[in-house]
């Protein structure tokens, strides 16, 4: 097995873990890897734009993949449409300590 650790690009936010993922090195492809870390990382394959080896080389093809050393550093990079929604602000009814019939009451 290759380990490489994975993380949603979130320039955003001072903590961003990686998260370690295992590829079969039989099975070194790029849609192998995409496939295992969107589903690790709870995303949609269709929401990635690229996958960056950190610090700044962009993965293509398979042979990319093939090269990759274990625990090397990779990003999904989402469509920004997606970002939106991993970072949108709750709404009232989805904060804790909400209360939807007590916010019904009239005095």
């Amino acid at each position: 097995e290759l380990v490489l650790k994975v993380r949603i690009q979130t320039p955003n936010l001072r903590e961003n873990d990686f998260i370690e993922i295992e590829l079969d090195r039989q099975e070194l492809t790029y849609k192998e890897l995409l496939r295992v870390s969107c589903c690790e990382l709870g995303v949609n394959p269709e929401h990635v734009q690229k996958i960056r080896k950190l610090p700044n080389t962009m993965l293509r093809k398979d042979k990319d993949v093939a090269r990759l050393q274990d625990f090397q550093e990779l990003e999904l990079v989402l469509t920004v449409s997606d970002k939106n929604l991993l970072f949108r602000v709750p709404t009232l009814s989805e904060e804790s300590g909400y209360n939807k019939k007590a916010s019904e009451l009239t005095y």
